[in-house]
């Protein structure tokens, strides 16, 4: 694959991407397919969520007319990604159960992981489900990432350009392209969903994104040793990482249940602390431009892979003990008791 040939699919999908969108927004507008305001959510006007359309096709459209389906592990990843991209579709028009999503989600993973996409760990059987489980999982975290204007369409396309340096490094240009189209698509989204947004990605975009991202990082690891491919799989979802464990953790000491949207993710917490919208945006993308960084310096052979594993997962619990100081609940109010009650304890 040329350079030439990869600057025209990115072109491409940039301006897929970014002409969709204005008549996909006016759609949405017509037919109500609007996220409104809630208590859980941070946005204060109904805003369509049909950007994940335009970010779907703008990847699939130009990686599919260059690639086509030579590659059965490219066109796995990019079946799985579509119909993932369809059931967050089905999903912003009409809730569906959580199992639902799991399972769709699971089959999807594992058509990526029998194509030949997975970790090398065991060495036996068991890295089938276990790559199974980290793509379903990571894909749902960045799905969550998906919480304030810009947050997770700048942490993409960091990401995606990054992901896409390492896979040319690595003599992938397959999926150097399909990355670069990714990321290209997202930069056609993001002048519409900067804050203050006028399209969100919706779970359309968001998964979509989730399981390009994670499979091309599972793609980059397959067949390496364990501390590559732990520094392979943490670093190109460090921001969703982090994210996750802050919620998870805060949410459990809480007594609060982790499955439910809120307003306590690492985005919120950096507004709690005096940070603009935009620049929560920009401070996440940078954030996830350093963790890349660091993985590509392993992928050039510039640091072993050991030390930049232990530097990642050094990094991550520090940032998500740090997060846990930034209150977000309302403080517990105290139980009232009877004057009889209280006389007694008297």
């Amino acid at each position: 694959m040329s350079a030439a040939t990869a600057v025209a699919a990115g072109a491409g999908a940039s301006l897929i991407c970014g002409l969709t969108i204005v008549p996909l927004r006016r759609l949405a507008l017509r037919w109500g397919m609007t996220d409104r305001p809630g208590a859980k959510k941070a946005h204060a006007r109904p805003t369509p969520y049909v950007g994940g359309i335009a970010i779907a096709l703008g990847t699939l459209v130009p990686a599919v007319a260059v690639l086509g389906f030579a590659d059965i592990r490219i066109t796995a990843i990019l079946m799985a990604a579509a119909i993932v991209a369809l059931l967050g579709l089905i999903d912003d028009i009409r809730p569906l159960p959580p199992v639902t999503r799991l399972v769709v989600e699971t089959v999807a993973a594992t058509g990526v992981v029998l194509s030949g996409v997975h970790v090398h760990l065991a060495g036996d059987w068991l890295d089938l489900p276990l790559t199974v489980v980290w793509i379903v999982v990571m894909a749902n975290s960045f799905n969550l990432l998906d919480n304030m204007d810009g947050v997770l369409g700048a942490v993409a396309t960091v990401t995606a350009a990054f992901l896409a340096i390492m896979a040319f490094a690595a003599g992938e240009p397959a999926l150097a392209l399909l990355l670069v189209v990714l990321t290209c698509a997202g930069i056609g989204f993001l002048p519409h969903n900067w804050a203050p947004a006028k399209t969100f990605m919706g779970d359309s975009g968001s998964l979509f994104i989730g399981f390009v991202l994670t499979c091309s990082a599972v793609f980059l690891i397959s067949g390496h040793t364990w501390d590559t491919v732990a520094a392979g799989l943490l670093l190109p979802t460090f921001v969703a990482t982090v994210d996750t464990g802050v919620v998870f953790l805060s949410r459990l000491r809480a007594g609060r249940s982790p499955l439910l949207g809120g307003t306590d993710h690492v985005s919120h917490r950096m507004r709690k602390i005096g940070l603009s919208v935009r620049l929560v945006a920009s401070a996440l993308g940078l954030m996830a431009a350093a963790a890349c960084g660091l993985c590509l310096t392993m992928t050039l052979g510039w640091m072993p892979p050991l030390a930049v594993t232990i530097i990642a997962a050094g990094t991550a619990f520090v940032l998500v003990t740090l997060f846990q100081s930034v209150k977000v609940y309302p403080p517990a109010t105290p139980r009232k008791t009877s004057p009889r009650i209280r006389e007694r304890r008297r």
